[in-house]
């Protein structure tokens, strides 16, 4: 395992590989931007899941977006085989220099030991020491601290400062690029509430974890307050069907009409739509990272995730958590019964009072 600073100028291709959830993809954008700083002449791949592609599709630093389908397994053994010899016959045409492995999965290791780029590196926990056949698979390894004393987006970065890459403050800023397709269908569906951009409240109450999320009285409650002083608020959800019976229960309670648009966006709409909104109401979800990466204000609800690491970034934001000592667990719900009762302790009044402190300095 090399000690010493990579030479940039010689890198004619590189790629970086996370395999995780959306948000953590968006996570990783500003990595894309440091490197491409430092290494102006590098073509920069980026291989993620299919459904997390549209978090990287149009960034100006990837040349281009390779994915695994998840659900190839579904097929069989067949067809999964054939997915996998395609994509390596396609990344290993690529001859990448560099790799850069932003989780600790074997994958990646394995990966790394088929396409031999000269140069790569891959981020651990001191608190898990590597196990010395994955360690062999990276010229460098970069140490992250412990869960919940540094931000995610720090720790993807953590790579590049190991190759001896230091990012300005100016690259770290992360990056989404809705499209016109998605921002014209958003400007027709909010067309016939006559919407001024700017001048209404998005709010996303869901997440597929659904022990992150707030109470339904709590958003009802909310969402009117907002409306009777004249507040118009859109609302969005996934379209897994609990996200969507969240979505209905909290509708069914609520005195006003806020504009409902649950299941029906793509992320790349999902983006553009945050982005024409004024402010954004969200739990620790990927709208919350959408909001960061258009420039959109957030106020953001947190309960047994930490918002040290996954906490709104680089964006003008109020962050809401409970006094209990025992947060951020990380834990499915107290006791993993899926109802956290840190969440369930915040009121409509802390939250109104939140945005109300953002639509200020606004």
């Amino acid at each position: 395992m090399s000690a010493f600073p990579i030479p940039c100028g010689e890198l004619s291709r590189a790629l970086v590989v996370k395999l995780r959830h959306h948000g953590d993809v968006l996570l990783t954008t500003p990595v894309f931007s440091v490197l491409k700083r430092a290494a102006p002449g590098c073509e920069i791949d980026a291989l993620v899941y299919e459904e997390t592609a549209p978090m990287l599709t149009g960034h100006p630093a990837i040349e281009q977006v390779y994915t695994i389908d998840r659900k190839l397994g579904r097929q069989g053994v067949s067809a999964r085989i054939g997915a996998e010899l395609r994509l390596y016959s396609a990344l290993r045409a690529r001859r990448y220099d560099l790799l850069i492995h932003l989780t600790e999965s074997w994958r990646g290791a394995w990966l790394t030991k088929l396409l031999a780029p000269r140069y790569s590196v891959a981020i651990f926990s001191p608190l898990r020491p590597p196990a010395r056949l994955w360690a062999s698979a990276f010229t460098h390894l970069a140490p992250i601290p412990p869960l919940g004393n540094r931000h995610t987006v720090e720790c993807h970065l953590d790579a590049l400062r190991r190759l001896g890459i230091r990012p300005l403050p100016a690259d770290k800023v992360l990056q989404f690029h809705p499209g016109t397709v998605a921002t014209d269908r958003i400007a027709a569906l909010l067309a016939p509430h006559a919407l001024p951009a700017k001048d209404w409240i998005h709010m996303h109450p869901t997440s597929r974890w659904m022990f992150k999320t707030w109470t339904v009285a709590g958003y009802a409650e909310l969402i009117d307050r907002l409306e009777e002083r004249g507040q118009r608020v859109v609302l969005t959800a996934g379209p897994e069907p609990r996200e969507m019976e969240f979505m209905a229960d909290i509708v069914s309670r609520c005195g006003s009409t806020p504009i409902n648009l649950a299941g029906q966006l793509t992320l790349k709409e999902l983006g553009a739509l945050i982005a024409m909104a004024r402010l954004s109401v969200t739990i620790d979800s990927v709208p919350m990272h959408l909001a960061a990466a258009v420039g959109t204000p957030v106020v953001a609800l947190f309960g047994p995730s930490s918002e040290n690491e996954w906490g709104p970034w680089q964006v003008p934001h109020r962050v809401l958590v409970s006094g209990h000592a025992c947060r951020p667990c990380r834990l499915d719900g107290c006791g993993g019964g899926k109802f956290a009762e840190c969440l369930g302790a915040l009121s409509p009044a802390q939250v109104l009072e939140a945005v109300d402190i953002l639509l200020a300095q606004s």
